[in-house]
């Protein structure tokens, strides 16, 4: 055998080892998220014959990101979140936002006061098998609304612990928070709470601690009501809206870098304008019956999407500002 065919056959021969490792690791992550037995099995006679992946609905994810979509996908259809919640999707975007968060089915991750747990209802379940869940909720005192969202989540959890069974709760005081071990989080989430931290004046304390809690490298997600555009903290504060420089200027304060801003959560049909401020708007359609259609016409208030990112070395001084009211 002469030395060009000898070369050509094992360049071969390392073309189909490299393609059968490709394939058997698409089928075993294929197989990690759920994929039936017949694709399985068309894959794996894939692998054996040397051919390339099959084509169309049978191509399994190829990247994490992939496979936190199809995870995401699983659990946004899931029969546990209730009909209520998921007609809020639309106006919500959990999948495209968690995914602009950067989530992954194996990492740490704490909501912020998730309230009645309606990102609950997916952020557990997906972290349920290879990752870490944790609720941070207010420690309440009294019989006010941190009581009963306190009390309405503990209840969801135990009523399901097949989806809700390893996840865990972290209660803390607003003036004095404490989220965790320092460094022990991967990625901390908040989705409209920032408005209540500022009118309680508890919103620097919340950010540093964010900071304290996450990893070098860890991620805050930020979902807020979106002020307009030059809008003084001042006028809008009690309307629920807030100026975005506003809320990067907390963050910045607090250690971190702003990363990436979305419009997933934009809203132009939001006038901001409404005589009980944001909560005029659904949900929670503060005037009841008057001007209800109109209200649902507008939908859920136009918000800021925003990822910062704890430096994994301290900032320069020089950097650390903002340009806040």
């Amino acid at each position: 055998m002469n030395r060009r065919v000898r070369t050509g056959q094992q360049e071969a021969g390392t073309a189909r080892v490299r393609r059968f490792g490709k394939v058997w690791a698409a089928l075993l992550l294929a197989a990690s998220a759920g994929w039936t037995a017949p694709c399985l099995a068309q894959m794996a006679t894939a692998a054996s014959s040397g051919q390339d992946q099959p084509t169309g609905e049978l191509v399994p994810p190829t990247s994490a990101s992939d496979f936190t979509a199809t995870q995401l996908d699983s659990v946004l259809a899931g029969n546990w979140r209730s009909a209520a919640n998921r007609a809020r999707d639309v106006y919500r975007h959990p999948k495209a936002t968690l995914q602009f968060f950067g989530i992954q089915p194996d990492q740490t991750v704490i909501e912020i006061t998730p309230g009645a747990g309606w990102y609950s209802e997916i952020l557990a379940p997906l972290l349920h098998d290879n990752g870490h869940y944790i609720a941070a909720v207010q420690a309440p005192s009294g019989a006010g609304e941190a009581r009963i969202d306190h009390d309405v989540l503990h209840r969801k959890f135990a009523a399901d612990t097949v989806h809700y069974g390893r996840a865990q709760f972290v209660e803390f005081n607003p003036k004095a928070p404490v989220f965790g071990p320092p460094a022990s989080a991967d990625l901390v989430l908040t989705f409209r709470n920032v408005h209540n931290w500022v009118m309680a004046n508890t919103a620097p304390a919340m950010f540093k601690a964010f900071y304290a809690v996450l990893r070098p490298g860890g991620v805050l997600g930020v979902v807020d009501h979106r002020a307009d555009d030059g809008a003084s903290l001042a006028t809008v504060v009690k309307s629920g809206y807030l100026p975005t420089r506003y809320v990067v200027k907390l963050a910045i304060d607090a250690g971190f870098t702003l990363q990436d801003s979305s419009e997933i959560n934009a809203n132009p049909s939001d006038t901001k304008d409404y005589p009980k401020g944001v909560w005029t708007l659904p949900p929670t359609l503060a005037l009841g019956e008057k001007d209800k259609a109109k209200y649902l016409a507008i939908g859920e208030s136009d918000r800021m999407t925003l990822r910062f990112v704890k430096p994994v070395a301290p900032a320069p001084a020089s950097s650390v500002h903002g340009t806040g009211d």
